[in-house]
């Protein structure tokens, strides 16, 4: 490879680069692969090579550096603009978030009757013209260890364990540490995210790894002990003792723990419902939706299944929701567009037991964090 971006030059990065744009997104010559990070060394590096990767396979490769985005920011106009170009193919690098759309918060873009709040989404999911990974906090060394990897293997476990939720109703899940959670997951479609974005409308982290699926709004009852890391509105935490999340009709009604982490959550919830109300009054959020996307900063938004062997919890959590035998849960946001938050936090349980439910009978899907079937 004959390094183009700057004179950076790091051999342990090419294979994990060529598995990114080869093996995942399946770059094409003359496709156009825009690609956005921040300045931070580690993640500019990483940046640096899956451009020089995609532009050795004959690619059209655009790079594009913004500061730093935490999960309440927004991304910077030239970003947006340069999404609305409609490339190919969208790689996200970045140290923290990609950043809101101000446009899309307040003039969400619509598609065949779905509104969407980010042009991200719009173009990926709505019009399907884009395919796309985004890696939050990605890390030189996760990525050294996690991204080249056998895709085809993986997304064969990926595609059984979400085809054992497919046509489920309910979800009981338990563990150890004393998670004891109910909700229904009736009418809703698991996603699956195996590294395979090859195909217009396709997209997820890298690394890969989860199956997940977003719990009907209102219907989560019971605790969750979270015993791995925790994600914050600002930073990580990994409790060294569990905290304990109560749930009443899908909204979290407590947050408990002896650890400081504990503490730190009830801050970030608090601060995603008192930012989705500044929203509305700045104009960023249309009438109305202030009180909604704060309600929603407190409700369950996702269940997922790490499926990575080479994943570990690290205090990431783009790696740490990958790990095999965890399961993790978000508060926030869910990926049904039903129960739109400014906020999408997402906690670890460690080997969980994960019972499916179909009209009457029980299947055990994973049992103390291992696959049952």
């Amino acid at each position: 490879m004959r390094f183009l971006t700057m004179g950076i030059h790091d051999e342990r990065l090419v294979k994990p680069a060529r598995a990114v744009v080869q093996e995942s997104l399946g770059v094409k010559a003359g496709e156009r692969v825009l690609i956005v990070t921040n300045p931070g060394a580690e993640i500019f590096r990483i940046a640096s090579a899956v451009y020089d990767a995609a532009a050795e396979l004959g690619a059209r490769p655009v790079l594009v550096v913004q500061p730093r985005k935490t999960s309440l920011d927004y991304a910077e106009d030239a970003v947006i603009e340069a999404l609305a170009s409609e490339p190919e193919v969208f790689c996200s690098l970045s140290e923290e978030k990609l950043g809101k759309d101000r446009r899309g918060l307040s003039r969400p873009y619509v598609w065949e009757g779905k509104e969407y709040d980010h042009i991200h989404g719009f173009l990926r999911e709505g019009k399907k013209v884009m395919r796309s990974f985004w890696s939050p906090s990605l890390t030189l060394d996760t990525f050294l260890r996690t991204v080249d990897i056998d895709y085809e293997a993986l997304a064969s476990v990926c595609r059984k364990v979400k085809a054992r939720l497919e046509g489920a109703v309910e979800v009981h899940v338990t563990s150890p540490s004393g998670t004891d959670l109910r909700f229904s997951v009736e009418g809703r479609t698991p996603f699956l995210d195996d590294g395979l974005f090859r195909e217009p409308g396709e997209g997820g982290n890298l690394p890969a790894g989860e199956v997940f699926v977003s719990p009907v709004v209102g219907s989560a009852e019971g605790m969750v002990a979270f015993d791995g890391s925790i994600a914050l509105a600002e930073g990580i935490a990994i409790p060294s003792t569990p905290v304990r999340v109560t749930f009443e009709e899908g909204y979290v009604v407590s947050v408990e723990g002896e650890d400081e982490a504990a503490e730190l959550l009830s801050a970030s919830l608090e601060a995603g419902k008192k930012r989705a109300l500044a929203f509305e009054q700045e104009g960023l959020l249309p009438r109305g939706q202030g009180e909604v996307y704060a309600r929603n900063a407190r409700h369950l938004g996702e269940f997922g299944i790490g499926l990575n062997e080479k994943a570990r919890i690290v205090g990431n959590m783009l790696e740490d929701e990958k790990v095999y035998g965890t399961c993790h849960f978000a508060i926030g946001s869910n990926y049904d567009e039903d129960a739109k938050a400014l906020i999408h936090l997402d906690a670890l349980v460690k080997n969980p037991t994960i019972r499916v439910r179909r009209d009457s009978s029980w299947e055990v899907l994973m049992e103390e964090g291992t696959l049952v079937g």
